[in-house]
């Protein structure tokens, strides 16, 4: 089914370069028919390729810190300049934690970090969601999602305060979901993601071994950044017009395993070795 978001208008928070989850759902919406506006951090603009993905898709790139009031709210001001009025969805593919980044563990947290990490990670989409139910900038039936993982409800080694970030944009959404579901019939959804290798996701300690871990386990693979994609088109989209305020696991099935065939054969081996 190709034209899902034929005339519809929307916002992409995050595409840093071709790895990035925002940058592939920016191509597929664009591919559906959407008229986009991206945007990031000035700092994310001069090191990502922002502007390439702008030219293929036609798109306005608008730089903005997701920690910014005074940003954000600039940003949605001009966004509705340039689509001469309200829009229809919103990705927020935010996050980062300077504790992951300087190798500082859970238990060992520096709390001035950990600050930044909920208000770069989690804050920043009360605070898109705020500015745009205060402007009124999205259309009826309109559609925000949020990229999760797993890791909000299931403790994972080296994913450290991110899991914390996680589990309170996922609150937030549900929070949220209610007041503009409630208000002006717009959607608010997260989606919890597989181990995905971009940018930010392979700097996490030990990424391999969880990635390869959890396509071992999940009946499905891992799902990739392109079907994460489409996922979140269909959410943008009219056919989920009363899915809201939910965690939608996209994990090829992890979410709801123990203990797959494949990691057992795979942990025999290590006994093996072991001996």
């Amino acid at each position: 089914m190709e034209g899902l978001l034929k005339g519809k208008k929307g916002i992409i928070f995050g595409a840093l370069n071709e790895k990035s989850i925002a940058w592939q759902v920016a191509l597929k919406a664009h591919e559906h028919g959407a008229e986009l506006v991206l945007t990031n951090s000035p700092v994310a603009i001069r090191m990502g390729n922002i502007k390439e993905l702008a030219e293929i898709t036609g798109s306005k790139v608008i730089s903005a810190d997701a920690t910014s009031m005074k940003d954000i709210e600039e940003l949605i001001a001009e966004a509705m300049k340039i689509f001469g009025g309200k829009f229809d969805f919103i990705l927020h593919s935010i996050g980062m934690s300077p504790n992951v980044r300087k190798g500082i563990s859970y238990e060992q947290t520096n709390y001035d970090n950990m600050l930044k990490t909920l208000d770069i990670s989690a804050l920043s989409f009360h605070r898109i969601l705020q500015t745009c139910y205060k402007f009124d900038a999205i259309n009826e039936w309109g559609s925000v999602v949020a990229l999760s993982y797993v890791a909000a409800q299931r403790t994972l080694y080296g994913y450290n305060d991110m899991g914390d970030a996680k589990a309170l944009l996922e609150s937030i959404a549900r929070s949220f979901g209610y007041i503009y579901g409630r208000d002006r019939k717009v959607r608010v959804n997260t989606i919890s993601q597989s181990p995905t290798p971009t940018t930010a996701g392979s700097g996490i300690y030990g990424f391999d071994a969880l990635y390869d871990f959890s396509d071992r386990m999940s009946p499905l693979g891992n799902a990739s950044a392109q079907e994460c994609a489409n996922y979140c088109v269909t959410l943008f989209s009219d056919l989920t017009r009363m899915v809201t305020m939910q965690n939608l696991y996209h994990d090829g099935g992890f979410s709801s395993m123990g203990m797959s065939f494949r990691a057992i054969e795979q942990y025999i081996k290590s006994f093996k070795d072991c001996k």
